[in-house]
């Protein structure tokens, strides 16, 4: 634990970085700026000094503060260029070239954003095509901090798009991009700022998550460890047994040597537990507990030891006959854990781990190979390679556990001072979304974080009005031949929900294109022209269609219900559009005969429905299109 824990020290300890040079780092040569609206330019020079800053005739002075950092705003200025940018102090000028004034816009989120371009469906020959002397792309390193930072990392450049800078880039972002250089016939910027696996709470500013509320805890036990991580770690591990305290009781003894764990099953872990064929893990998001033994001569238990346990997915508490030895959340990270001497007993010796799947695969993957108990003596006594397990329950019934809100991609506004936090107040014309998978055990409170994240962002980047574009999360997993009430379903309503209620903001509907076996789908092409018709709606006002069928109302008229769509509809290998519920009051849902009447669909035999569902599933099968080929969106309606 210690190695891992003490990286997570030195990267908060590390704090700001300083710009160094006049202009801050996201003014360089190449760079895009926004376009009919002030500009503003930022940067460092010697207290209380002038500046003066200029573009295509244009200038603004400032004065630089006691803490040297100045701040002026170019007049709004029309799409063009190539430009120079220049700032002057004293007798220090810098100089930046083939400056665009065009339109900016941020790409944020985790995997399916971050996806790059080559990996794309037909990535080799998107690849090739990526050569736009007036598309520029800007790619935000990796860097986590609770802090805000004040600087970009030297490595993060403005580039002209080309094959050698597309091809790492952002897929869905690029493709977005590209057809909105078509449309629009002006400079277009890219900034991608994504990583793979983080939670929306590591996106939000900490002054946004405590308007929010509900974070108090958590911003404590983050405080203790930035003071003193063994406190952090304590407090973290206490409230992650509290939780398991109120909702799963029965463990209680489960840790220690004198359980009798001889009626559990047993399995080898290696690969995640939803492909090891055991019964209960296929599609498992929850609880549950691993025991091994190892047994151990009087010569071999009088020391301390180190557990390897390999990468478990996603967070472990782990005991040695009782005692706890280590805990961690993260999904990649290998634990090695310190056992003290005197917990080791010579004969029987019992290693228990409880194991806690937030989403996606999980369990104890690597190779029976990597788990062992390393002695002072030099030696490795194998663990297992057989395991007993038990499976306690799923996240729907014990809700999302404590999480670590230290952690980069996890944590608590750590993506946001690292990442987000260095770019404002840049100008944007808005902000494409793709998060939402790492939160899927949550998804009521997903229906208050993301509005948070719409809100936050309009602050930091001075844009009350700022278009902000989500992606809706795509189908993942095992289809399902009855009505369910999966979390992907609850998220992804969450998510329309919270979209729908603000005028500036809009959902990529992305159902159709999604990968049952694989939550990283590599038709981003569709993804991203979505997100730019989206985008041409509500921040260029075109008056084009981009929503697709969106539900209206849910009415009753006889025995029937009445579905209004908004659009004509159009379904696609049958008369009969698939995937809707009718459900009562208590939500027990069933399959209704659908059919389509112009703008609506009719579900027959409703006398009883008090709800209507569509397409609610991991991976429902989904046929119900627009004339555009937009498809309809995964909904939930009250019948009226």
């Amino acid at each position: 634990m210690r190695p891992a824990v003490l990286a997570c020290v030195a990267a908060l300890a590390a704090g700001p970085a300083t710009a160094g040079q006049l202009l801050h780092g996201v003014f360089q040569d190449h760079a895009v700026l926004q376009r009919d609206r002030p500009i503003p330019v930022w940067g460092e020079a010697a207290a209380g000094a002038a500046v003066t800053v200029e573009l295509d005739g244009s200038r603004a002075q400032a004065i630089a503060g006691a803490d040297g950092r100045w701040r002026a705003d170019l007049p709004a200025h029309k799409a063009g260029g190539p430009f120079q940018l220049t700032a002057r102090s004293g007798g220090e000028t810098e100089t930046l070239t083939d400056v665009l004034v065009g339109d900016v816009w941020l790409c944020s989120g985790q995997s399916n954003m971050e996806f790059p371009l080559v990996q794309a469906t037909n990535g080799p020959s998107a690849v090739a095509a990526a050569l736009d002397s007036s598309l520029r792309l800007l790619k935000v390193s990796r860097r986590s901090n609770p802090t805000p930072e004040a600087a970009l990392s030297a490595a993060d450049r403005w580039q002209v798009s080309s094959p050698a800078s597309a091809a790492a880039f952002s897929a869905a972002c690029q493709f977005m991009g590209r057809d909105l250089r078509k449309a629009t016939g002006a400079p277009v910027g890219l900034i991608d700022a994504t990583w793979g696996g983080s939670t929306i709470q590591s996106w939000i500013s900490r002054p946004g998550l405590t308007a929010l509320g509900g974070y108090e805890d958590k911003f404590r036990v983050l405080d203790a460890y930035v003071h003193s991580p063994d406190e952090g770690l304590a407090l973290w591990v206490a409230a992650q047994e509290r939780w398991v305290a109120r909702t799963q009781p029965q463990t209680k003894a489960w840790s220690t040597p004198a359980f009798d764990d001889r009626a559990w099953a047993q399995l080898t872990p290696g690969g995640v537990w939803e492909d090891a064929g055991a019964p209960g893990f296929a599609g498992f998001d929850g609880v549950a507990w691993f025991r091994a033994e190892v047994v151990l001569t009087p010569a071999q238990a009088q020391d301390a030891g180190i557990l390897d346990l390999g990468a478990i997915d996603d967070m472990d508490v782990t005991w040695v006959n009782g005692r706890f030895v280590g805990a961690l959340e993260s999904w990649d990270t290998p634990r090695s854990y310190a056992v003290p001497a005197g917990v080791l007993k010579p004969g029987r010796n019992v290693i228990a781990v409880r194991v806690t799947d937030t989403g996606g695969g999980g369990g104890l993957w690597w190779p029976a190979s990597s788990r062992r108990l390393r002695l002072a003596d030099g030696t490795s006594v194998p663990i297992g390679p057989e395991w007993r397990y038990r499976i306690v329950a799923p996240l729907a019934e014990t809700g999302p556990p404590p999480s670590v809100p230290w952690l980069p991609a996890s944590g608590l506004a750590t993506l946001y001072g690292g990442m987000i936090a260095p770019l404002g107040p840049y100008g944007l014309k808005g902000v494409a979304w793709y998060q939402g998978e790492a939160n899927v055990g949550e998804p009521a409170e997903y229906g208050r974080l993301l509005p948070a994240l719409i809100a936050d962002w309009r602050t930091r980047f001075e844009t009350p009005d700022l278009a902000f574009l989500a992606v809706q999360l795509t189908a993942f997993g095992s289809p399902t031949s009855k009505p369910t009430d999966p979390a992907w379903a609850q998220l992804r309503e969450a998510q329309r929900r919270a979209v729908a209620a603000d005028p500036r903001a809009g959902l990529a509907v992305s159902i159709d294109v999604g990968d049952p076996f694989d939550i990283h789908p590599t038709q981003k092409l569709k993804v991203g022209q979505r997100l730019a018709l989206l985008a041409r709606r509500i921040a260029y006002g075109e008056d084009v269609a981009a929503d697709g069928p969106r539900p209206r109302s849910a009415r009753r008229r006889g025995d029937e219900v009445v579905v209004d769509l908004g659009v004509p509809l159009v379904v696609h290998g049958d008369a009969r559009p698939l995937g809707f519920e009718l459900c009562d009051t208590n939500r027990r849902c069933r399959w209704a005969e659908a059919r389509v009447e112009g703008a609506s669909v009719v579900l027959a035999q409703a006398t009883d429905a008090a709800f209507v569902r569509y397409a609610w599933a991991d991976s429902p099968v989904v046929n119900l299109f627009d004339r555009q080929e937009l498809p309809a969106i995964p909904f939930e309606l009250p019948v009226e």
